[in-house]
């Protein structure tokens, strides 16, 4: 059943076109990604849909005319994200209103997590020892939780970071690789440090490298330490093994915290190899002071196409699942009536 919704504005015209973009585009792609349609009559829009669609236009419309009133530019970017941030949005407005905002200072200004599931797993980080962030590429995993580590830092609240990957595509046996330490390890460390450049400048990141205040490194190098007052993240946690997770998660000293990030899609152990983040959420899943969040397509952030492309292989393993659990029961039933026949004769 469709309903009808009414939005308003002031704005002048020049205000609309940033509001809205050239020609309508931005009322375009709303109307594509909800499927709603918009009218545009004088200084009103009437959205028709079904009523969620409806009330996450609403929402949307709302957010654009607050940034057409403050900036000369909205970019497709920053559209996507309020479009994400719409259909990631929960009805329980107090869960919104309690989130811990997460400041930096950045060249980017403020960081702020975008849909509930992004602020309730900041707040997780930020009151707890150990936090677990686990769903697909895209959704801020790994982001969030090095923007909370900076901010501690800024805040003098923790003396250290320690960013870790395991070098699974390297099978951790970098001796084998040509160049220093530095040289062998960078390529599966980069996207870490990307974002500690993003949010701080590459001049401060540098001294904070050079003065060992931050820390990137290979998984294989935390065996045997003890880590305080730090804040410790391991990305792509779903390539330990258990006995690697189980060392990570014991290096945890006075001071400390720990957030594990990782995407159980996208595990690259051979083959019979069970992943360590898959058995750490099994095994610690009871207790009270570990938090685990659980992300999916809604919250992806990136290019909206990401967004589709994680439904299509989610859809994909599923169907496939299917087919599997269906050709194993054919094998049972087969089985079974080859066992009658032989017990007829």
């Amino acid at each position: 059943m469709s309903i009808v919704r009414t939005v308003s504005t002031d704005l002048n015209p020049h205000k609309l076109r940033i509001a809205f973009g050239e020609y309508n585009k931005h009322l375009k792609y709303i109307q594509e990604r909800l499927q709603v349609q918009i009218t545009h009559r004088q200084d009103k829009f009437i959205i028709t849909g079904d009523l969620t669609a409806v009330e996450r236009s609403e929402f949307i419309l709302g957010k654009l005319i607050e940034l057409a009133d403050e900036k000369d530019d909205i970019t497709g970017d920053e559209l996507h994200l309020i479009v994400q941030s719409s259909l990631a949005r929960e009805h329980d407005a107090q869960d919104s209103h309690n989130l811990t905002a997460v400041s930096l200072r950045t060249r980017k200004g403020k960081i702020t997590p975008r849909g509930s599931n992004q602020q309730r797993y900041v707040k997780k980080i930020l009151a707890s020892d150990i936090s677990f962030g686990v769903g697909p590429a895209g959704t801020g995993k790994t982001y969030l939780a090095v923007a909370c580590a900076v901010d501690m830092l800024e805040r003098g609240e923790i003396e250290r970071i320690l960013l870790v990957r395991p070098a699974v595509e390297a099978g951790e046996k970098l001796g084998f690789l040509p160049g220093d330490l530095t040289q062998k390890i960078d390529p599966y460390l980069r996207p870490l440090y990307d974002a500690l450049y993003e949010m701080l400048g590459f001049e401060k990141v540098g001294k904070l490298l050079e003065r060992q205040i931050i820390e990137v490194a290979p998984l294989a190098y935390m065996r045997g330490r003890t880590l305080n007052n730090s804040f410790v993240i391991l990305d792509e946690a779903q390539n330990t093994t258990p006995e690697q997770m189980k060392m990570f998660l014991t290096r945890l000293g006075f001071g400390s915290r720990a957030v594990i990030t990782g995407d159980m899609t996208q595990v690259d152990l051979p083959r019979g190899h069970q992943s360590g983040l898959a058995q750490a959420i099994k095994i610690l899943s009871g207790i009270e002071e570990i938090h685990i969040t659980r992300f999916d397509s809604k919250d992806v952030v990136r290019h909206h196409l990401v967004q589709k492309i994680v439904q299509a292989y989610d859809a994909f393993d599923e169907a496939e699942q299917i087919s599997r659990a269906n050709k194993k029961a054919q094998q049972a039933a087969k089985l079974a009536s080859n066992i009658e026949e032989t017990d007829d004769e």
